[in-house]
């Protein structure tokens, strides 16, 4: 939870799944402003395989990249805004926004931390590290996770849930290490940049559960595209 956190199950209700869809939708549309190409665009690469591995249509994905590149309906602009805060217990959290509206997200974050603290820029992001993050499963005669890691030129990695490693990159590094991974069987099912907090917190299952419908409160906002704790 010190990576990323996940709202556990949202993907079995077909809301969510629609929500997730379109967290993919606006990745793609951002990264392909930088070029339609995918072969030579490695943020759009990166965000067309995850769409896929969340098996977003193939017609969505073609229409955000065609919108992003500006081939269709005109130029469409998300900013990312990140916002820092602390939830529940004092829980340092970091909120990643794609919007195309800055105002409103921004008075819906506001609302949402109203009882408890939100920070501003450094508040929190201090005690964490900005690193790529590449969550990874190793195939049948893959080398083990320390081998694999020096050779890809990961910075460090831990174990994931379901099985997974999370390779850790620095920021330059993501595509390639992602590639590298790939070439010595292990699968990758997501690559992209991420906040890892320094210090992690520990708390009892009565705080966690207030955590962590705090989270799921923000996590349900459209604007919202990834959490990051200190969990």
């Amino acid at each position: 939870m010190g990576a990323m956190w996940k709202n556990a199950g949202k993907s079995a209700a077909a809301a969510a799944k629609g929500k997730i869809i379109s967290k993919m939708a606006k990745e793609i549309i951002v990264a392909a402003k930088n070029g339609a190409d995918p072969n030579g665009n490695p943020r759009l690469r990166m965000a067309i395989d995850a769409a896929k591995r969340q098996s977003v249509p193939r017609d969505t994905i073609e229409r955000a990249i065609k919108k992003g590149s500006g081939q269709l309906d005109g130029p469409v602009n998300y900013d990312a805004v990140t916002y820092e805060g602390f939830g529940p217990h004092r829980v340092p959290v970091i909120v990643e926004c794609l919007t195309d509206n800055r105002n409103r997200t921004a008075t819906n974050i506001r609302v949402l931390f109203r009882k408890f603290q939100l920070g501003n820029t450094g508040s929190v992001s201090w005690d964490f590290n900005h690193l790529g993050m590449i969550i990874a499963a190793a195939e049948e005669g893959a080398p083990d996770a320390e081998t694999a890691a020096i050779e890809a030129g990961a910075q460090d990695f831990e174990a994931g849930e379901e099985g997974t490693m999370v390779f850790y990159s620095e920021p330059t590094d993501l595509d390639a290490v992602s590639k590298a991974l790939a070439a010595q069987k292990w699968t990758v099912t997501s690559s992209k940049m991420g906040w890892k907090a320094k210090n992690l917190m520990s708390l009892d299952e009565a705080a966690m559960a207030e955590v962590t419908a705090f989270l799921q409160e923000v996590d349900a906002d459209d604007d919202v595209q990834e959490i990051y704790t200190a969990l």
